[in-house]
């Protein structure tokens, strides 16, 4: 086996020991993998975060238990919060779009912020508005995310805007990455993805690289 490949295993595994230690479910910062191709092609399914909480939110480690800071994002910030409509399922990542008193229009396969076209580099085909009824108003402590694949994202456009209050941080760096079956990365699947850091282990083709230590 050649040196640089021991060497790269090597680095790998303990940096996953490491984060698992200081970053999963920590007060300060935490470790988070993209499940879904919602935010295609800034973050891909497989991707791993590490999340800051400083300024955005307190909690207390192994609980649900945490308090919003001081810090409020800016507009066409990736965010990463707890869904309003379901705050037991796992944390969504989305792009601010509107900030409080904002207002938003979606038409000609763009958005519209106070009657502004955003200028948005980032994004996955048209913006289409969906079940959003527009001009939407965005209200106060709220903000309007959107998925940057705009045609495979489920967002404010179907559900209205997230509080304040959920918003529990931001990501900034890809620690890994591994292009593996997206099953791995849905709740619950343990087994899988279990197989698909093994995987990577003894195949670290599967490995993206070029994409680990890219920040925001």
């Amino acid at each position: 086996m050649p040196v640089q490949t021991k060497i790269q295993r090597e680095i790998i595994a303990w940096f996953w020991v490491g984060l698992a230690f200081l970053l999963i479910n920590g007060t300060i910062g935490q470790a988070r993998v993209i499940p879904s191709g919602s935010m295609e092609n800034t973050l891909l399914i497989g991707d791993h975060l590490i999340m800051s909480r400083i300024g955005y939110d307190a909690g207390v480690p192994f609980t649900n238990w945490h308090v919003p800071l001081w810090r409020n994002p800016k507009r066409q910030q990736v965010i990463i919060f707890k869904p309003p409509f379901a705050p037991d399922t796992p944390d969504y990542v989305k792009r601010v779009i509107g900030l409080p008193g904002d207002t938003i229009d979606i038409h000609d396969g763009a958005v519209w912020v106070n009657s502004q076209k955003l200028v948005e580099k980032y994004t996955s085909g048209a913006s289409e508005p969906y079940e959003l009824r527009t001009p939407y108003k965005v209200p106060a402590d709220c903000y309007f995310v959107m998925g940057d694949n705009r045609g495979n994202s489920y967002d404010s456009r179907f559900w209205g805007c997230v509080p304040r209050k959920d918003i529990i941080g931001t990501p900034v760096m890809i620690y890994m990455s591994l292009n593996v079956s997206p099953e791995a990365w849905e709740p619950g699947q343990i087994r899988e993805r279990f197989f698909a850091y093994a995987n990577a282990l003894l195949h670290p083709g599967i490995v993206r690289w070029k994409r680990i230590f890219r920040t925001f």
